[in-house]
């Protein structure tokens, strides 16, 4: 497979398919958004109007997720982004324009309570997508569970921090890393967005806009519960945090898409869900700082790990692991060998 061109021939051969396919002309191309994969967003004006357009490399994205995901969210009743156009051969996507007013941006002591409700109540209705024949979402079983968890280990502890565990070390990440897979496995299954969180939700009518859904799997109820609120880019206090969630178990419980669980219970999932999420992101942060060269998002990862450490001190069977952390913090050598 042949790389893609550098991004600057990308743009024009973006700018000759808005042209030559489509037949626009006197229009205001300017960057929308980046996120962390390799697709960009540009927005372009014309006419007094505005569309997005998705840019994704077909050597390192495929947009057919997105298009069959879109459709059937769009059928629930989500605001998502509708497919115009569409050139899947060179990986161009013409897109409705949900605005740049994102929740990172507009959440604070005032909306979030607003905010939260609709997002919350979009996730449920998320939650009860059906599987759609266009587009199958694969499962979030162990494999991919126990692979976003070695990001942590590889990138954040062995690339970044620059260590190398010994065997003690090595056998309690293995523990921690089984215990955080089996809860999430016994959990009731739901679509799950994956990245369902302020960065990706937009203040809009309706709201909230939904974007970056292309990831959607089948996995844990709690999982995009926790993205959101336990959010890699703001934080919120924990028992606000637990009555958000607590609000969040009702309606599924009402609409019985969850039976025979206490709260109590969802609680567990949901506080160790989030220590498998956020090691996954302080993985994926370091990885983007030093494969990606992307280093912005290490200035979030002091937030990620507070979140681990706070719930692993919590929890009895995370009690290794928060002797590991309190290490790592403390400068010594317990869990450690000598790097090479």
């Amino acid at each position: 497979m042949t790389s893609s061109p550098h991004p600057d021939q990308r743009l024009s051969l973006l700018q000759h398919w808005l042209e030559s396919d489509l037949g626009l002309h006197d229009y205001q191309i300017a960057p929308a958004s980046a996120d962390a994969s390799f697709r960009r967003y540009f927005r372009i004006r014309w006419d007094g109007q505005t569309r997005v357009v998705m840019d994704a490399p077909p050597d390192k994205e495929d947009t057919h997720p997105f298009t069959g995901i879109a459709g059937q969210f769009k059928k629930l009743g989500l605001n998502v982004p509708v497919v115009l156009e569409q050139d899947t051969v060179n990986g161009f996507l013409l897109l409705t324009d949900l605005g740049n007013r994102d929740y990172l941006s507009s959440l604070n002591a005032e909306t979030a309570a607003p905010l939260y409700s609709a997002a919350l109540s979009a996730l449920i209705k998320l939650q009860a997508c059906p599987i759609p024949a266009a587009y199958p979402f694969p499962p979030y079983d162990r494999t991919l569970l126990m692979n976003e968890m070695g990001l942590f280990r590889d990138w954040y502890l062995g690339r970044h921090l620059g260590m190398t565990l010994a065997a003690d070390g090595q056998a309690m990440l293995a523990e921690l890393f089984g215990v955080l897979a089996d809860s999430a496995l016994a959990q009731p299954q739901a679509v799950v967005h994956r990245d369902y969180h302020s960065r990706n939700l937009m203040v809009c009518e309706p709201n909230p806009g939904v974007l970056d859904f292309q990831d959607a799997v089948i996995g844990p109820v709690t999982y995009d519960l926790v993205s959101l609120l336990r959010d890699c880019y703001i934080a919120w206090p924990r028992r606000q945090v637990e009555r958000w969630a607590t609000q969040f178990y009702e309606g599924l419980l009402a609409r019985e898409m969850i039976r025979a669980v206490g709260v109590e219970q969802f609680l567990t999932w949901f506080d160790l869900m989030g220590v498998q999420r956020h090691l996954k992101a302080t993985g994926i942060f370091a990885r983007l700082n030093y494969r990606d060269g992307k280093n912005g998002y290490l200035k979030d990862i002091p937030r990620t790990m507070g979140y681990v450490k706070e719930v692993a001190a919590r929890h009895p069977a995370l009690a290794r692991f928060a002797t590991f952390i309190a290490e790592l913090e403390a400068g010594g050598e317990q869990y450690l060998a000598v790097p090479p």
